[in-house]
């Protein structure tokens, strides 16, 4: 009598694996996926926090291609390789299994004067130091694209201040050069901040602005910290007090909040799309 309940269920495993459904039994032979990568490289304005990156990487990319943010705060193009982050892109651009590896680079802001530790020379060394990261990565097999860096917000009489400008100019001469793909954020984003004003341009930062900084940027001039690093020389004075890669939310025209992120994650989409055919299949700008 014990062995007939063992005898009714092999009886009905037996009917159940008889009557498999056909679309499990009848699987096509499946086709390998052809997946792409996309690293980002940079400071601040594209790291996790502070930056474009994460809705880039969250918002703007299909599940066909992975997209990986290594940019840290406070980096240049000399201690970002200097620490050993560049050691980590180099080893994601030798991983094996991906059709392509598409390598982003965006620096210029802590390669300005006044930083120790960060600053480069901007005739030499910073145009040498992008040259070598476009030249490692070629070498890798990977495929890089030189992106200008993000402009800060600060205005005086109503004009954004452009202290980023020459970094901007070395980044293109590269381009140009190495003949490297090129999303000139830093043109794209003036144009959009100086649209803004200084009073909406507040609003991509990651926290509110004092009533003084506002009542300031209505009169057309923006104040930093503090309202002694008002005027012309505003965006020099605070680029060198932006701590290296310290985690903050805090009010500045540098960093960016959610608004911000996901309007110049945007942006790099769209330009991205348009720069590099090659990757329109796998963004949504």
């Amino acid at each position: 009598m014990r062995l007939l309940p063992v005898l009714l269920a092999l009886t009905v495993a037996g009917a159940a694996h008889a009557t498999v459904d056909p679309s499990i039994s009848d699987r096509p032979a499946p086709t390998p996926i052809r997946a792409s990568k996309i690293v980002l490289v940079g400071d601040s304005t594209t790291a996790v926090q502070g930056g474009w990156g994460p809705r880039f990487c969250a918002d703007h990319v299909t599940s066909f291609a992975a997209c990986l943010n290594l940019a840290r705060g406070g980096r240049s193009t000399y201690n970002y390789r200097a620490e050993g982050s560049w050691a980590l892109v180099e080893a994601e651009m030798r991983t094996p299994g991906y059709a392509a590896t598409w390598v982003l680079i965006q620096f210029g802001h802590n390669d300005q004067p006044g930083k120790p530790g960060r600053s480069t020379d901007l005739q030499h060394e910073f145009p040498d130091n992008l040259r070598r990261y476009v030249q490692q990565v070629r070498a890798a097999g990977a495929k890089p694209v030189l992106l200008t860096p993000l402009t800060r917000r600060q205005f005086v009489d109503g004009a954004l201040v452009d202290d980023l400008a020459p970094w901007a100019d070395s980044v293109r001469t590269v381009a140009r050069e190495l003949r490297v793909p090129l999303v000139d954020l830093h043109a794209r984003s003036r144009a959009l901040v100086q649209a803004l004003g200084p009073v909406p341009a507040m609003q991509l930062a990651q926290a509110l602005a004092t009533q003084a900084q506002v009542a300031s940027a209505l009169d057309g001039t923006t104040v930093g910290a503090s309202p002694v690093q008002a005027g012309a020389t505003a965006a020099a004075q605070n680029a060198a007090l932006e701590p290296m890669g310290q985690a903050k939310r805090a009010f500045d025209y540098t960093h960016l909040g959610d608004a911000g992120a996901q309007v110049f994650a945007t942006l790099v989409a769209t330009e991205l799309a348009r720069e590099v055919p090659e990757l329109r299949a796998v963004l949504l700008p």
